[in-house]
């Protein structure tokens, strides 16, 4: 099942209209905009801010992409709005990094369940409604959603690398084609930041910790991935600390990145 699912290449506007200013120093969309448009993310968005200012990524400019499990386990995370508040986690983070005011979202289980987006004027209660309409919550399986990414990324045009929030509660039944995907991946501008919900020392987070250590060059071009566990209450976890981690090796990944050829 397809939803729309459109994001804007360098020059288009989002029908948020949030102004471009990829050319100067600080946010992409600036604190008066994002008031103007969503302030229920103002703090989410200043917390982003505070958070990248101090990986050194004040000036940096990437597209944002959330990708969200829909395995059978993961339904409680949708219920008490947990998702909801990752996608606006996310939102406030590409404000700061995106000046289009949209996140694109692949929802997965066995497959690819749809395909939508997450702007600054439309986003409150979206990811139930969203998440509510795909039907049947499935297995885990990775692959087709990173290759969902991969082909969008692709398509867009984008010149500015991508920033992946990859949200799971645990390991794929096919393995092989996750890592497989992920080493292919390697190659492009891409940086796949994994977020675990559950408990963080539950064999359930294995493989995705093997993703984060597979070896350089004999499995990949650069180190394209991260993973942190979000912990079995994630939204417990403060905004400056969902974002101080998903950067983290942000910043380690771009200079890779330059060193490799992949970015400019």
């Amino acid at each position: 099942m397809a939803i729309d699912y459109v994001k804007r290449t360098p020059g288009q506007r989002s029908s948020a209209s949030p102004g471009h200013r990829s050319s100067k120093q600080g946010p992409a969309v600036d604190l008066q905009k994002v008031a103007s448009l969503a302030p229920g993310l103002v703090s989410l968005y200043k917390s982003a801010r505070h958070s990248l200012e101090s990986a050194g990524l004040g000036d940096q400019r990437a597209a944002v992409y959330l990708v969200l499990d829909r395995s059978g386990s993961m339904r409680p995370y949708y219920k008490d709005g947990t998702v909801q508040h990752l996608a606006e986690q996310a939102l406030g983070l590409s404000a700061n990094l995106d000046d289009d005011g949209v996140v694109p979202v692949v929802f997965f289980s066995t497959e690819v369940d749809g395909t939508a987006e997450v702007s600054l004027d439309a986003y409150q209660h979206r990811v139930g409604a969203l998440h509510e309409s795909l039907g049947h919550m499935g297995r885990t399986n990775y692959h087709l959603a990173m290759q969902a990414v991969i082909d969008h990324y692709t398509a867009s045009g984008a010149t500015d690398p991508g920033l992946v929030i990859f949200q799971t509660d645990g390991g794929p039944t096919s393995r092989t084609a996750a890592e497989h995907v992920l080493c292919t991946a390697a190659r492009l501008p891409l940086f796949w930041q994994f977020v675990g919900f559950g408990d963080p020392d539950s064999k359930q987070f294995d493989f995705l910790r093997k993703l984060d250590e597979l070896p350089v060059p004999a499995k990949r071009v650069v180190d394209n991935a991260g993973f942190f566990p979000a912990g079995p209450a994630p939204r417990d976890l403060s905004d400056d600390a969902l974002y101080r981690s998903v950067v983290s090796e942000f910043p380690s990944w771009l200079k890779a990145a330059r060193r490799a050829g992949l970015l400019a």
